[in-house]
């Protein structure tokens, strides 16, 4: 059984240090989109917003638990790519199905069209990470 060391390691190592960059990126720009759109026009589109907010939420978790990379942080890394996935899917959905609910923009509208589709392949890609850095003694989920 490798030790957490190890494990934080092999997690922010190699390919895993460019997913972390892109998640914190993410993190960032939902971050500052969140913060003016809540500021500049809530009353626009308060559910569009709020998604973002919660988006930028999962990114700084995401972000946060792949750079640790123990035990506890790749649960919360797994979790939080895993909810980005649902909300990316949903998200994306219902902006197609119903636009009226999203007269603005969220960061997952239309499956991430106005960050070149990169939000609905980072959740993908962040629990194939956490999957191909896990050791047989330390399940991702759980």
């Amino acid at each position: 059984m490798p030790d957490r060391s190890a494990l934080a390691t092999r997690t922010r190592s190699g390919l895993g240090r460019v997913l972390i960059a892109v998640y914190a990126v993410f993190a960032l720009a939902a971050t500052a989109r969140t913060l003016v759109q809540v500021v500049e026009r809530f009353e626009v589109a308060p559910l569009a917003f709020t998604l973002s907010g919660v988006a930028a939420l999962v990114y700084c978790l995401a972000t946060a638990g792949l750079a640790r990379g123990g035990r506890g942080s790749r649960r919360v890394a797994w979790l939080s790519c895993t909810v980005e996935l649902v909300g990316v899917l949903a998200i994306g959905t219902l902006s197609w199905v119903r636009p009226e609910w999203f007269p603005e923009a969220t960061v997952w509208s239309h499956f991430g069209q106005g960050y070149g589709f990169v939000p609905v392949l980072l959740p993908v890609l962040g629990l194939l990470w956490l999957r191909r850095t896990a050791s047989p003694a330390a399940p991702v989920s759980g």
